[in-house]
């Protein structure tokens, strides 16, 4: 079926310059240059996962995108998270690349917001409650992603997002984006019809051609049902502490019976399970197998949103695209005689 883009123009759209209101999340290692390239070019607006990476790596990524398409894309920061020296080499690596969007994540950090905002950058600001919301729209973020507790990766949110995200939408004036559960057609109709702009997409696009995941995690992903997801702290090495995750249930999360929470990254082991370009790999680091990494891969970070249950097939990011807006125009055409 042919997919009309004025039939999907949102104030997302009309803000980043994309055809279609879903963005692909800047996740940190599988959300590179052939991904966010590849969800740009079909009409979406990829992010590049540039946590904790060079600047020399970010300039490369983002001459990567451009060489492949002309279309807008941004750039996944994530302050708390990043020395600040390392922190300002990556937002100076962005400016100079002339990035046309930065997305930032985790605890609002007002002076970030400024510095981008200084140089012509639009600024997206994933949050997970109202308070941050707000505080986001302060310091002068252009759009913000509501988070809710369902999404993969590291979860920010408390609350489920049906509840967070007309929450936020009733009290803010720039466009909000829903994130956490999302990898259907209908999920967009659902999450406009709440009052977002667009949906953001992690686990969807994690099992893509594009994706620069491991294949065994791709295929964790295809193999998930409903309650196969476990939110926890276990994975923290690497990030602050507090920083919940949700991931694929594995050996590490049953070992671990009941006591889910309640792990600081300074008291977990130092156990070495599996390598990535040499560097090693410990149980419980925040790190997800990538292409690149071998070892002891059933025990890492599995990420993923409790959408991983709709997620049945490895497709290319324009087949998923595509699937996701003829699914969309189904479901409104399901409901049109309803009103």
């Amino acid at each position: 079926m042919a997919v009309d883009a004025t039939s999907f123009a949102t104030p997302l759209t009309r803000l980043l310059g994309c055809r279609y209101p879903v963005i692909s999340a800047g996740m940190g290692g599988p959300a590179r240059a052939e991904l966010a390239a590849a969800v740009s070019h079909a009409g979406g607006f990829g992010l590049l996962g540039m946590v904790r990476e060079s600047p020399e790596l970010i300039a490369r990524e983002v001459a990567a995108v451009r060489a492949f398409t002309d279309q807008p894309f941004g750039v996944n920061l994530i302050p708390s998270a990043t020395e600040p020296a390392l922190l300002a080499a990556e937002l100076d690596a962005c400016l100079d690349a002339r990035v046309s969007a930065i997305c930032f994540f985790w605890d609002v950090v007002p002076d970030v917001v400024a510095r981008a905002k200084d140089a012509g950058v639009q600024v997206l600001y994933q949050v997970g409650s109202l308070e941050d919301a707000l505080a986001a729209e302060q310091a002068g973020a252009d759009i913000v992603i509501a988070q809710g507790i369902e999404a993969g990766g590291h979860v920010r949110g408390r609350t489920g997002i049906l509840t967070l995200l007309p929450e936020i939408a009733r009290l803010v004036r720039i466009p909000v984006v829903a994130s956490g559960g999302f990898a259907t057609g209908a999920g967009l109709v659902a999450a406009l019809a709440l009052g977002a702009a667009g949906i953001h997409c992690g686990t969807l696009f994690l099992a893509t051609h594009e994706s620069f995941a491991h294949d065994y995690h791709k295929q964790r992903i295809l193999a998930a049902r409903a309650g196969d997801t476990v939110y926890t702290d276990l994975f923290a090495i690497n990030w602050p502490p507090h920083s919940p995750v949700r991931v694929l249930a594995n050996s590490v999360t049953g070992r671990a019976g009941s006591h889910l929470f309640g792990h600081h990254p300074d008291s977990l082991p130092r156990d070495v399970i599996a390598y990535d370009e040499g560097r090693p790999i410990y149980r419980f680091s925040t790190d997800s197998p990538l292409r690149t990494t071998v070892g002891d891969l059933e025990q890492m970070a599995l990420f993923a949103g409790e959408s991983a249950a709709l997620v049945d097939q490895v497709s290319s990011a324009a087949e998923v695209i595509e699937r996701l807006l003829n699914e969309a125009m189904d479901a409104s055409s399901r409901i049109a005689p309803l009103m």
